[in-house]
């Protein structure tokens, strides 16, 4: 159905490339007992939003040039300000796509939309607390019968094939790719690409985007062209510190004029996240699954929990604690700034300590956040973590912001760092401050 293009997919620019083993491995961990992926039900914002419309509660507003774009984003809270725009053809509705004509991608913190100009539907993706990443589609033409409600519908089945493999910590994901992309918009996967988060060199980041934003004397593969007969050798200097895009192509059809800077490292950063989050759920539901299986053939008791599993949780703990807390995060050579108002938008969102302090907070100057631990921390995909895990979760940070573990993968965590990451925690998130007091350092 739905996804599925040759051997790879951009949705919005974010690729799901499939390796063969990575996809098999991955569908007999999730297809089956006990995460069901495509049987389980889910609580997403479009399944509430989805009960609205058929019970008349809430209507979709259809604009002629856009469809229900605008009347989506505003019922689900997903800001304009996060749009970032594609021009690499290699998505869904790939002859929607050039470099004239460019993909628009917005996102909330549990939310991710795209939309093509006169685009067939909106591609929506959409984050349940225990099964991951959901997908849909919303119909963007006018029904025929002016009575029909406007129906989400989700994917089950062929998108996993790109969307869940060894790229996205081989659950269903997203995942934000830089390519090489020609004057049609194909991309030249031939010469490589990139996996963006973080960690990211900003040299390979955002091929086949635009970018708006200033970031000094670094220089990205956004907002150029590449040529077939050498795509790596592409001009970065011509893509450099553009804040406007209008000489470049027509931005006239978009919400924004703009395809922001630091939007597009807050989605790069976030995607990830959400992947790391799903894949502690399944391993540790898979693994507590397992062993209630050989403690019912091995008549042990029905709570005991083996060896294996505590270190198949941990495993994946210690992985998940590393990128939430930003260790190998790309340092910044040049201060950075977006051009909409989106970095205000993104940090005034979210809880702040008693002295205002907030995980959103932006540093942009050396380095992403001020306070390197990962606003998702208060995500429902994380405080509904399976209780193992999420304790696992929370006595690892524990030991790193107290100082006990000491790991080389945190020596970019200052006693200051540890100390603020600590103290906003304890005022901002439920359960933390009686259970990580003793033991921090003074």
């Amino acid at each position: 159905m739905m996804f599925v293009r040759e051997l790879s997919l951009l949705w919005g620019g974010m690729v799901w490339l499939a390796l063969a083993s990575g996809v098999a491995h991955a569908q007999l961990e999730f297809e089956a007992a006990p995460i069901a992926y495509d049987t389980t039900p889910v609580n997403t914002r479009i399944t509430r939003l989805q009960a609205q419309i058929d019970a008349g509660e809430i209507e979709l507003q259809r604009d002629p040039q856009r469809g229900y774009l605008e009347s989506v984003l505003k019922l689900l809270n997903v800001p304009p300000s996060s749009q970032t725009l594609v021009f690499s053809k290699t998505s869904l509705q790939l002859r929607r796509i050039t470099p004239s004509r460019p993909r628009a991608v917005y996102f909330s913190d549990d939310m991710y939309i795209g939309y093509c100009q006169q685009g067939d539907v909106l591609e929506v993706a959409a984050q349940d607390s225990q099964q991951g990443t959901i997908f849909y589609t919303l119909n963007q033409t006018a029904p025929e019968d002016p009575a029909a409600k406007p129906q989400f519908l989700r994917d089950r089945g062929q998108c996993l094939t790109c969307h869940a493999s060894s790229r996205t910590q081989g659950v269903p994901g997203l995942l934000v790719r830089s390519v090489y992309s020609d004057q049609g918009g194909h991309p030249l996967l031939g010469s490589g690409t990139f996996n963006t988060d973080h960690s990211s060199d900003f040299f390979k980041r955002w091929g086949g985007w635009y970018v708006t934003g200033q970031h000094g004397a670094m220089r990205h593969m956004g907002n150029v062209i590449a040529k077939r007969q050498a795509p790596e050798a592409i001009d970065r200097e011509a893509g450099a510190n553009i804040t406007d895009l209008s000489p470049i192509v027509s931005v006239t059809p978009y919400l924004t004029p703009h395809s922001d800077l630091v939007a597009l490292m807050v989605l790069e950063h976030q995607v990830q996240m959400h992947n790391h989050l799903t894949l502690v759920n399944f391993e540790t539901r898979s693994a507590l699954h397992h062993d209630q299986i050989m403690n019912k053939a091995l008549e042990r008791p029905a709570d005991f929990e083996s060896e294996l599993t505590g270190r198949r949780i941990q495993g994946v703990v210690d992985k998940l604690v590393r990128y939430m807390l930003f260790s190998q995060e790309f340092a910044l050579a040049a201060p950075v700034a977006g051009t909409s108002g989106f970095t205000a938008e993104f940090s005034n969102t979210g809880p702040r300590d008693s002295r205002g302090r907030s995980l959103r907070d932006l540093d942009l100057q050396t380095r992403m956040f001020k306070y390197p631990c990962s606003y998702l921390i208060y995500s429902d995909s994380f405080t509904q973590l399976p209780p193992q895990a999420k304790s696992a979760v929370l006595d690892k940070l524990r030991a790193v912001l107290s100082g006990r573990d000491q790991s080389p993968e945190f020596v970019h965590l200052s006693p200051e760092d540890r100390r603020a990451i600590h103290e906003i925690l304890s005022d901002t998130l439920s359960g933390w401050k009686s259970a990580a007091s003793e033991g921090m350092t003074e």
